[in-house]
Formats: structure tokens, C-alpha cells, sequence
């Protein structure tokens, strides 16, 4: 078989955590425990396969609609982990920022995130941008706030503004998406990255997210080679 061509920047909506646990008899803590893991080990395996960005879908604003336990449980996590990754993927040469709002998350979450993205800020094997509080819709619109800030401001004429000036008032600047995954059979995008997976070519996996492993992401790649991207063209 040829060599894989390897997408520049993949998307993945880490999805079924829960139901990998229910279905174990295990209680959904223990599924995200799992979700977790599982991101610690994969998307260093797709850096090594050559990706340049991973941005992972891990907590949307609509996830506050779970139980308080629950919630309460995975920011503990996010504490603990995004501390570890500032060591783990700081080691692998590898970038890690966020994109998602900041307003309401603890204190103790926002210095962690700053920990880590401060830390590994220079790295340059390759990005990994997690979706922490983070919806797509909220994203194009506050950056449409901060577009119509700097038009007050006198900082941008409206009349230059275009796709690609627009893009930089995102969460982040990262290129386009070229492959979404989402796990767990479900086969909708949930507002992610609206914007910049405008393009993307979409995979959906049956596997919950904790037994998505290299095999299921070489099985992806090889999906993705079949496709005949046009970008709208013939």
C-alpha cells in the first residue's frame, strides 16, 4: 500500500466516556478517567505519524447540564491533568493551548492552563489545542464582539475584513481542519469548530473514545485517503 497522506490538522470529538462505563458497570467518572488516559497516549501517537495540530473537543459549555458530581469531578481532573500534560507533552516537544471561554471556570483551572500553555509555549514538534468550556457557535460570535471592538476602535475597517482576517479573531489561530473524528457512533459535529472544519472531511467511529487506539486511528487515515477533497469544486 502507498504511504499515508497525513491530514495537517485533525479535529476529534472525544465522544462516549459515559456509555463505555455504563455498559462495564463501571460509574461515569470512571469512563472519563479512561477518556483520559486514552488522550494522554493517542494524540502523541498522531504527532508521531506526522499531524501538526490535534485540537480535541473535551468539555462543552452544554456539559454544565450534567449532575454537580460529575462536573465538580471533571474540573478536579482538568486541575490535575493539564498540570501533568505541562510536563508530559512539554517532554515531547509539543505545543498545548486552549480554546473555549474563560469566564466562569475556576481559578485553580485557569492557573493550570496557564501552566501549561506558558510552559511548552516554544515547542514546536507539533500543537495540541483542547476544547475546555468550549462551543462553536459562541466562538464566531465572540469573535464578531472582538471584530466589532476594534472597528469602534479604529483598529480595522470594516471594509478589509475577509475570511482570513476574520479567522485570526478565533480562539486561536490554527489552520483549517482537514479531518474530524468523533467516536461513539454518533454522527453530528455538536458545534465544533464551525468555523474552521467548514471543509473537513467527517469520520464517525462506532468505538467509544477509551477504545479509539492506534489501530482505530490508522483505520481513519486510511478512510481519509479515499476521500477526494474539492473544497467545492468538480
Amino acid at each position: 500500500m502507498n504511504e499515508l497522506k497525513i491530514p495537517n490538522h485533525i479535529g476529534v470529538i472525544a465522544d462516549g466516556n459515559r456509555r463505555w462505563a455504563r455498559e462495564k458497570g463501571l460509574k461515569a467518572i470512571d469512563g472519563h478517567k479512561a477518556g483520559v488516559e486514552n488522550i494522554e497516549r493517542l494524540f502523541i501517537y498522531m504527532i508521531d505519524r506526522g499531524v501538526k495540530v490535534v485540537s480535541a473537543y473535551v468539555f462543552s459549555t452544554e456539559n454544565y447540564k450534567r449532575s454537580e458530581e460529575e462536573v465538580k469531578y471533571l474540573m478536579d481532573m482538568a486541575v490535575k491533568k493539564f498540570k501533568q500534560f505541562a510536563k508530559k507533552y512539554n517532554d515531547e516537544n509539543i505545543r498545548v493551548v486552549f480554546s473555549g471561554k474563560r469566564e466562569g471556570l475556576r481559578d485553580d483551572i485557569l492557573e493550570a492552563m496557564e501552566v501549561v500553555t506558558e510552559k511548552t509555549k516554544n515547542n514546536t514538534r507539533g500543537t495540541i489545542n483542547f476544547c475546555f468550556n468550549y462551543d462553536g457557535n459562541e466562538e464566531i460570535v465572540d469573535a464578531t464582539k472582538k471584530i466589532y471592538d476594534d472597528v469602534n476602535k479604529g483598529l480595522l475597517n470594516i471594509n478589509d475584513l475577509n475570511r482570513e482576517i476574520f479567522a485570526k479573531y478565533l480562539y486561536q489561530e490554527l489552520p483549517p481542519v482537514d479531518l474530524v473524528i468523533r467516536t461513539s457512533g454518533e454522527m453530528r459535529t455538536s458545534s465544533f469548530m464551525l468555523w474552521e472544519a467548514a471543509y473537513s472531511e467527517l469520520y464517525f467511529c462506532q468505538k467509544y473514545f477509551p477504545d479509539f487506539k492506534e489501530p482505530e486511528f490508522e483505520q481513519a487515515l486510511i478512510e481519509y485517503n479515499k476521500r477526494d477533497r474539492r473544497f467545492g469544486g468538480n
